[in-house]
């Protein structure tokens, strides 16, 4: 079973045919959860949520726990197994990354850790990346800028300005990450930046009942602009005078011959 998974519910992909028109851009949810539901991936489709609703984009989630196995593979023999590499392409690929991980012993898990380990360093250069993350108290959210900001600089990816947290409290009934709280606002703020960070998104492809039918025969290259005309003062004469401050220049020769004569 691919570990790779496209997004369901409000998070899923775009339809076929949206994606066959090619206006989608790649997200990809990279999420470290252990348990199953787990916070983690609660939060990782909130925020994939978020940003569908302002952007065009197709949705696909990297779950590391049914990756474990072949992640400490990878890191004792250099290769990645068939399910580990189709996550890694994903993730190499995507136009910007949502990045959520657990807290564990004041850090990010050692399961998300690795999985960014096995990725060639310079992969994610220039990726937009969301970085979130769980825990059982707000006291562990500087992990956020201790740990995953730091993280995510050396792989020169690009992190959006708002990262979030989410403790156990924030999934009451104020917080629960669907209508107001705290927590959804700073939600709704960071999807925003990581939308203004994605590339643009492909034009869509005509559709061919509406589209002009192309113009039978080859088609004639455009009509060169005429040169603008050259400006002419009138003299006294009535004559026009040119412009051209170099057309009177006095040979060199004759200028060194009259120096010589004087």
């Amino acid at each position: 079973m691919s570990a790779v998974t496209e997004g369901t519910g409000s998070t899923g992909a775009l339809s076929a045919g949206a994606l066959a028109a090619g206006a989608a851009r790649r997200i990809v949810v990279v999420t470290a959860g252990l348990s199953q539901p787990s916070s983690t991936r609660l939060l990782a489709d909130r925020l994939a949520a978020a940003v569908r609703a302002r952007a065009d984009v197709e949705v696909r989630v990297v779950e590391l726990r049914d990756l474990a196995n072949e992640i400490a593979h990878n890191m004792v023999t250099g290769f990645p197994g068939p399910r580990l590499r189709e996550a890694i392409d994903a993730v190499t690929a995507a136009d910007g990354l949502i990045a959520v991980t657990p807290v564990f012993t004041g850090s990010y898990s050692g399961l998300f850790k690795s999985f960014f380990d096995v990725i060639d360093k310079d992969a994610l250069a220039g990726t937009p990346v969301l970085a979130a993350a769980t825990g059982g108290t707000a006291r562990h959210s500087l992990v956020l800028d201790h740990a995953l900001r730091p993280l995510f600089a050396y792989l020169r990816a690009v992190v959006v300005p708002t990262a979030v947290y989410a403790a156990s409290e924030d999934w009451g009934a104020a917080g629960n990450g669907t209508s107001g709280g705290a927590l959804a606002a700073r939600m709704d703020r960071a999807a925003a930046e990581l939308v203004a960070l994605l590339p643009a998104a492909a034009p869509r492809a005509a559709d061919p009942e509406t589209a002009l039918p192309a113009p039978a025969g080859p088609v004639p290259p455009p009509a060169a602009e005429p040169a603008p005309a050259t400006q002419l003062t009138p003299i006294a004469g009535g004559a026009p005078a040119s412009t051209d401050p170099f057309e009177d220049v006095v040979p060199f020769a004759e200028q060194l011959a009259a120096l010589t004569r004087g």
